[in-house]
């Protein structure tokens, strides 16, 4: 007689279970990054006690999400259609969001906020126009180091305060004129990796 266990046993149903709802981590981590958007408004908006240290640590959660997401993804094999097209539009809910918010607040000039969100604007635009032609442009490294400056900049200028000889407001506001810079240059590297990737179709 065979010894196998049958398949409504519940280990074997637990283990099935624990692998479904790995393959669901990166959704629920991307959903939980768009989620906190409304948090991080209304702290900003309503400002109550310590609202700069709530707003700066969900924020770097949220940013420890997106890593976090693409991680899960590849180590379970959970990559789909809707998690890449989810994920780039909550990274930019976010930080969009927060960028635009720290002008009334005189955190950061409006033409820091116009540049940073409309190299985005147009690099998306170009990737997408890329790809209809069959081309697929990765991000270079100058990006990903702008998106890791930001990352460290906006929890800053979001503080404000002193900690230790640098204040969070200089740190910040300089860490995004940064990000601004490393931005334009990896605009100019997606150019030339456009124009040197052959179409496909």
């Amino acid at each position: 007689m065979s010894m196998d266990r049958p398949l409504s046993d519940p280990v074997k149903l637990s283990s099935m279970a624990a692998s479904s709802f790995q393959k669901q981590l990166p959704m629920y981590l991307t959903l939980f990054r768009m989620i906190s958007v409304p948090f991080i408004v209304v702290l900003m908006l309503w400002q109550p006690a310590g609202w700069n240290w709530l707003t700066a640590g969900l924020f770097i959660l949220a940013s420890l999400s997106d890593w976090l997401d693409g991680y899960l993804a590849r180590k379970y094999k959970a990559e789909t259609d809707l998690g890449r097209l989810l994920d780039p539009i909550a990274d930019k809910f976010l930080v969009s969001t927060v960028l635009i918010l720290l002008i009334p607040l005189y955190r950061i000039e409006a033409i820091l906020v116009v540049l940073l969100l409309n190299r985005d604007i147009i690099i998306n635009g170009l990737r997408s126009f890329a790809a209809s032609q069959g081309k697929i442009i990765s991000a270079g490294e100058l990006g990903k180091w702008k998106t890791a400056v930001q990352m460290v900049a906006i929890p800053a200028i979001l503080i404000h305060e002193s900690v230790g000889p640098l204040s969070g407001q200089w740190i910040g506001y300089w860490g995004l004129w940064l990000s601004l810079i490393l931005s334009l240059l990896s605009a100019g590297q997606y150019l030339v990796g456009y124009f040197k990737t052959p179409a496909t179709h």
